[in-house]
């Protein structure tokens, strides 16, 4: 079972980490800072730079905790909150990821979760620490803040479309 998890944690903890690089360096096919900025003001968000930093700062960040399996609770609460402004991005397209939808980001939501709920496993810096086994309750708290921060990211820094001016007869 431990193998698994390392599996899983190393698996989606990278790709999580990869993510953020491409939003703040040209590193793993990203368009550097300045991509990452243009990305989040084309799906409607203010804060420019800031946004963007803020946004691959937290997929690094969390991705690579996951996938050393240390603080994994405070992990996937990252990786949770981050693919939720996903998800809510790729929402009106529809779940299949052929279509631009939001299947992608679900699934590194359940796996952050799922990750939370069984621990990082034998092989994690965690287990090194002392710090495991985690509570059972620590994964609600992570799904519950991850998925509560994403959609008040959503909330406090996506913009509202202005509504068309209706011409005068």
């Amino acid at each position: 079972m431990d193998t698994g998890i390392l599996i899983l944690r190393l698996l989606v903890g990278l790709l999580v980490a990869g993510h953020g690089v491409q939003k703040v360096s040209r590193h793993l096919g990203g368009k550097g800072l300045e991509g990452g900025t243009e990305e989040f003001r084309g799906d409607g968000f203010r804060g420019g730079v800031l946004t963007a930093l803020a946004a691959g700062g937290g997929q690094i960040g969390s991705g690579l905790l996951l996938a050393a399996g240390l603080l994994t609770p405070l992990a996937a609460t990252g990786a949770i909150g981050v693919m939720t402004v996903a998800l809510t991005v790729k929402w009106r397209h529809g779940l299949w990821v052929q279509n631009d939808g939001y299947e992608y980001p679900l699934v590194l939501i359940g796996t952050a979760a799922a990750l939370a709920a069984t621990g990082p496993g034998a092989w994690s810096l965690d287990a090194v620490l002392g710090l495991t086994p985690y509570p059972l309750w620590w994964a609600a708290l992570a799904l519950a803040a991850g998925l509560g921060s994403g959609l008040l990211t959503r909330l406090v820094l996506h913009r509202t479309p202005a509504a068309p001016a209706i011409a005068e007869r």
